[in-house]
């Protein structure tokens, strides 16, 4: 199996997972073999799909889808999507069936499951299409919705923790670059502080030597 390549799946949806393969200058998409992690990773395929057919040509297909979503999603968390933006998603959902499943017998006995041909792009491109418009079409998740609060980062997560009280994309990237920052701009103002102090001839509160 291919290498994760930084690839994320934590952000509840695939569509938002395929959303989370850009940012910060980074894309994580960059040729045939990391679309086919991706692929596997965010459960578009099972495991032993046939993938031999991905690839420049899928690349940039699901590359723009994945500008298509941002579009969508970040203007729905604003307001409303565009018209022609929700025509292009409908029609890319519909223009191929999605890979049907079938559940098939693993070497252990488990039954797991299996497309029953080698997938399209197409049909894949279809299957995240309808879930990121079964997603914005459900009050529910529509509800969930969020763009982490880390800066500089446009990534969107469904909030499922208790309270809805979820900030971050991910506590362990943007909420640590958080907790770093706002360790530092404490550092800078006690040190400030401190300075301030001596150049009054002050620190900790008794006078320094030769200061008048």
């Amino acid at each position: 199996m291919a290498a994760s390549f930084d690839l994320r799946f934590d952000c509840g949806r695939i569509c938002l997972d395929l959303m989370a393969t850009t940012g910060r200058s980074a894309e994580r998409l960059a040729g045939p073999e990391q679309l086919a992690a991706w692929l596997v990773g965010a459960g578009v395929v099972p495991g032993g799909a046939q993938l031999g057919g991905v690839d420049r040509g899928w690349v940039v297909r699901f590359r723009m889808l994945r500008e298509l979503l941002r579009r969508v999603v970040h203007d729905e968390l604003r307001g409303r999507a565009a018209d022609g933006d929700l025509r292009l998603l409908n029609a890319a959902a519909a223009a191929a069936p999605v890979p049907p499943a079938r559940a098939v017998r693993a070497d252990d006995g488990a039954l797991v499951r299996a497309l029953a041909g080698p997938p399209d792009c197409a049909g894949l491109l279809a299957a995240v299409a309808r879930d990121a418009i079964g997603m914005l079409t459900d009050a529910g998740s529509r509800g969930q919705l969020r763009q982490c609060e880390g800066e500089s980062c446009s990534l969107v997560y469904l909030d499922t923790s208790r309270g809805r009280r979820r900030r971050w994309c991910s506590s362990e990237v943007c909420g640590n670059r958080e907790r770093v920052a706002r360790h530092r701009r404490r550092a800078t103002h006690r040190g400030d502080g401190a300075a301030a102090a001596a150049a009054e001839g002050v620190v900790d509160g008794a006078p320094v030597a030769g200061v008048r």
